[in-house]
């Protein structure tokens, strides 16, 4: 399984579509194997192009702060779960998500001028 998460620095963005890059982390009995950083720098608020860019790299779930309903539809559209309102270092909330601890806040933004 592989995990996408945005990030900012150590840290989850609190805003998918402004990240300048993933984490996308291999999974492998219930450990993480592998991290790559990937970079999203030209595609911020290009949903379509944020969700083909980890669908190509392989990901399963996409974990992230908030994210808009374009680009939550988007990830969605291309057979992606999605877990929302994740907070913190993103090696624990990885590890919460293995350890089935984390949980979707369902937090979804709303941006009138995209």
């Amino acid at each position: 399984m592989k995990i996408a998460i945005p990030n900012n620095e150590d840290m989850v963005n609190q805003h998918f579509g402004k990240s300048k890059s993933f984490i996308i982390a291999t999974i492998e009995d219930k450990k993480i194997t592998q991290i790559e950083k990937i970079s999203s720098e030209d595609l911020a608020h290009q949903h379509q192009g944020l969700a083909d860019l980890l669908v190509k790299h392989g990901t399963d779930v996409v974990i992230t702060g908030g994210i808009g309903g374009g680009a939550l539809l988007g990830l969605q559209n291309n057979g992606l779960k999605v877990i929302k309102g994740a907070s913190g270092e993103y090696i624990k909330v990885i590890e919460e998500y293995i350890n089935g601890n984390l949980k979707d806040k369902n937090v979804v933004c709303n941006h009138h001028q995209e």
